[in-house]
């Protein structure tokens, strides 16, 4: 089993900035990749960023030059720093991981609450 802890969501004027962060813990070996995934009120949930173990990244278009993400790999943790947001951003962001072993589960964190105010 894994257990994720994510953290860093808030409430934010536009064009402010915050950092997620998520831990993972458990029966790991290797996780890959690692990533965050967003949910607004009435839409599906949607990749966000995502970052594979030997530093190539993904990125939705809508957040391109001004999310990054980041991962360190010694602590298993994966960072999203998120620059110049707007009320678009608002969503539940989760933080989902891939442990590599046959089976390759998925596991994904409890969410955490980003809010933009205009």
């Amino acid at each position: 089993q894994v257990q994720l802890v994510e953290s860093g969501g808030g409430l934010v004027q536009a064009g402010g900035s915050l950092r997620l962060s998520c831990v993972a813990s458990g029966s790991i070996f290797s996780i890959d990749p690692m990533g965050w995934y967003r949910q607004a009120p009435g839409k599906q949930r949607e990749l966000v960023a995502r970052i594979f173990s030997g530093g190539r990244t993904n990125y939705a278009d809508s957040v391109k030059e001004r999310f990054t993400i980041s991962r360190d790999n010694a602590k298993n943790t994966v960072y999203l720093q998120m620059n110049s947001l707007k009320p678009e951003d608002t969503a539940v962001y989760y933080c989902r991981v891939v442990v590599l072993s046959n089976t390759r589960p998925e596991y994904w964190g409890q969410g955490t609450q980003v809010t933009v105010s205009s």
